[in-house]
């Protein structure tokens, strides 16, 4: 089963970064954490940003080396071997699940603002949208990503006008002492807060999915982390410039309590409203995230094969999505606020040691496949500072946090010597730690050729390398079609070139990993049969390939970029429009894809002997002809050219019709005629003559009406009563086809 994504841009990149540090972070935390420091809470952000920044660089080299789904567990499992991949995958798996818990804390407290200070009522509250989110996950619903984009714009736009307002609103006698507590209490709020930025790597656990990853995933980890780093720091301190320390410590909602002071009650109460879209948001992401990480060690057989299992129907991985979410129901329940941050930190520290360690090993080791295009700067300074400075907050974070960590080293133990005798792989640090593999080391230089070479040759190739290049269409087959084998056959009568390429895609929710599919399923068997007997049946060279994705609509985009087909071949319903408000992929392909685009609407009919066009007239109408003209030589069938005039069309109108296209027709080869109709009823006429034949042909429609463009309901009216099956054809350009 292939894999096709690279569709995430940049700036795509960023807002997934952005996304997973905006939360409690800012939103929870800094009351808290001013209550260990003081006003110098501000630095405290900084000086965490600054001890993360290691982590981000060695994880953009570790995600460009191997830019497959998964990030950090894969990279330690990789390094460390299954021992350590299984004590990282359950650290990794408490800390995001931690932190979710902490947002839905902190949900609570803003929605206190609303239905009162009741301990019950939050905490039930909170239960409450932890299991809405488990179902959402569960049936993998989209939507929700795309709303959580909107959610993650307007709680930063939110935050820049609280700095525009609050920043000149400082009270320097606020500011006042700086340190409560000295400087070790500013390395504990260091330690504290850290976990506030553990979203910046958030990023690598999809570089299967970046254009581009060996330069846009460094990009996006160090662009969203100093943007982030200046809305922590300068939130922070606007919030000990306007609310009395005294005030602050005991706050699970300053970014409320601000708003309030600067706006009044009404701006607080559409910040608070802002705050809690935002954590439930943020723990829906959180479940989404933390879910794949057993579901990815089960996978590697370091965990029972029931927690890899995929809901038949909803292909999302329910058991670990589960479970996920009853933990989380347990720590909501039983843990207070600060001990989850503290564990959510200590956690997020020790994974983020293991993946500056993981540089150190696979650079030291020299392991030929690990050549990444990015390389972290000030190697093995940076890492040694993350390590060193790794090691100093989990100190400062106290005793239960250390103990937590000593109980996921002995769980993980427990839990390797159980299932991890069925693991496959060795780590690096095995294969070469013991020996010093001098041959790699000493001929580095000429090993770098090869690879890079090796590395050339991947970017040139289309995708995977299994899909035709020279294909003239390709057929994106989506499991709902009547019959494939109908749309192959029409695939190849419109075909110039020799090949056809049919690609079965399977789309799964984002809570899925796409290394989670095999390609076994005796559905796509089946399809693939049934597609090779047809293609020696009607000798036709068609070419059959699997594909997993979680994104349907840049998948085809980019089956059509990279085959650099002529035609681009579908099934299809009848719905004509993109709406603003309803997506309809159809709409958004026609007006979106690079080559022509026909789309089949099948009715059932399976013998294709009299062919009827139906064309306004146009400068493009010789080309639909022309594509006709193909089908009905595929067919051996004829071929009628059909024009509904108006009642009152003049003599002459008539006439002029009738002159252009019988010249057009007499370029063909096809048996043909010409048929005008005068009706001011278009839909009906076309509808009524349809039943006359075996395929309607027509072009894309010009306009939409502007409640079907809004609302994306809109069917296409000719489409949808036709009494035959029916071709559209969407021709991008003027020449002939």
């Amino acid at each position: 089963m292939k894999k096709l994504e690279r569709s995430l841009s940049l700036t795509a990149a960023i807002a997934i970064s952005i996304g997973g540090m905006l939360g409690s972070g800012i939103f929870v935390l800094p009351g808290i954490a001013a209550a260990k420091t003081g006003s110098s809470v501000w630095l405290a952000y900084l000086i965490a940003a600054v001890c993360i920044l290691p982590a981000a660089l060695s994880k953009s080299e570790l995600a460009t080396a191997m830019p497959s789904t998964g990030g950090t567990y894969v990279y330690i499992e990789r390094a460390f071997g299954p021992l350590m991949g299984t004590i990282s995958g359950i650290g990794l798996w408490l800390s995001i699940l931690l932190k979710s818990s902490f947002a839905l804390v902190g949900f609570g407290a803003y929605l206190s603002i609303f239905v009162g200070e009741n301990t019950d009522i939050i905490k039930y509250s909170a239960i409450f949208f932890l299991i809405v989110i488990m179902l959402l996950n569960i049936l993998g619903v989209k939507k929700v990503g795309k709303v959580q984009i909107i959610i993650v714009s307007i709680s930063l736009i939110t935050l820049i006008v609280i700095l525009i307002v609050g920043i000149p609103n400082v009270n320097r006698n606020l500011l006042d002492p700086f340190l409560t507590k000295g400087n070790f209490g500013l390395a504990a709020t260091v330690a504290f807060v850290y976990i506030s930025y553990a979203g910046v790597t958030k990023v690598a656990a999809i570089a299967g999915e970046i254009k581009n990853p060996s330069k846009n995933l460094p990009r996006a980890m160090i662009l969203s982390l100093l943007i982030m780093t200046a809305i922590f720091v300068l939130v922070t301190f606007v919030l000990v410039g306007n609310i009395p320390l005294e005030t602050l410590s005991a706050d699970l909602k300053p970014v409320y309590t601000v708003a309030m002071l600067l706006g009044g009650k009404e701006i607080g109460l559409v910040v608070a409203g802002i705050g809690v879209i935002t954590l439930v948001s943020m723990a829906n992401s959180g479940v989404l995230a933390s879910s794949r990480f057993p579901f990815a060690m089960s996978i590697d057989e370091l965990l029972p094969r029931s927690m890899s299992r995929i809901h038949p129907k909803y292909l999302t991985p329910y058991s670990t999505i589960i479970l996920t979410c009853i933990v989380m129901a347990l720590v909501i329940t039983f843990l207070d606020v600060v001990k989850i941050a503290k564990l959510a930190s200590a956690f997020k520290v020790l994974i983020f040691i293991l993946v500056n360690l993981c540089v150190i090993v696979l650079r030291e080791t020299s392991a030929q496949w690990y050549d990444p295009p990015y390389r972290s700067p000030l190697y093995p300074f940076v890492q040694i500072f993350g390590i060193l400075s790794g090691l100093i907050l989990l100190f400062f974070l106290g005793t239960i946090p250390l103990l937590a960590i000593a109980g996921i080293f002995i769980l993980g133990f427990l839990i390797y010597i159980k299932y991890g005798k069925n693991a496959t792989r060795t780590g690096v640090i095995k294969k070469y730690g013991h020996r010093p593999a001098l041959f790699l080391l000493y001929n580095r230089k000429k090993r770098k050729k090869v690879l890079k070479k090796n590395r050339a040759k991947q970017v040139n190739s289309n995708l995977d390398g299994k899909l035709l290049s020279d294909s003239g269409v390709v057929i994106p087959l989506l499991g709902n079609e009547r019959s494939p084998e109908m749309l192959v056959e029409i695939a190849a009568a419109i075909n110039k070139r020799d090949k056809i390429q049919a690609v079965n895609i399977t789309e799964v929710p984002n809570q899925t990993f796409l290394d989670a599919f095999d390609g076994k399923n005796p559905k796509i068997t089946s399809l693939e049969r049934r597609i090779s007997r047809l293609a020696e049946s009607k000798a036709i060279n068609v070419d059959f390939e699997a594909a997993v994705t979680h994104e349907l609509l840049n998948t085809i985009h980019e089956l059509s970029n990279q085959t650099h087909c002529d035609w681009l071949v579908m099934g299809w319903k009848g719905r004509a429009h993109n709406g603003i408000l309803v997506s309809n992929p159809i709409g958004w392909l026609v007006t979106h894809i690079n080559s022509d685009f026909a789309l089949f609407k099948d009715n059932g009919v399976r013998y294709i002997s009299k062919v009827l066009i139906a064309l306004r007239p146009g400068k493009k109408n010789k080309n639909f002809v022309a594509v006709a003209d193909r089908i009905c030589k595929f067919y051996g069938a004829s071929l009628t050219l059909l024009h509904v005039a108006p009642e009152n069309a003049s003599y002459d109108f008539i006439k002029t019709m009738e002159e252009k296209s019988s010249g057009i027709l007499n370029k063909i080869s096809s048996e043909s005629d010409l048929l005008i109709v005068k009706n001011d009823n278009t839909i009906n006429t076309i509808s009524s003559i349809s039943a006359g034949y075996d395929l309607l042909i027509v072009g894309t429609p010009e306009r939409n009406n502007w409640i079907r463009v809004l609302f994306g309901t809109g069917k296409d009216r000719v489409t949808d009563k036709s009494a035959c099956s029916v071709l559209r054809l969407t021709i991008k350009e003027n020449e002939p086809v």
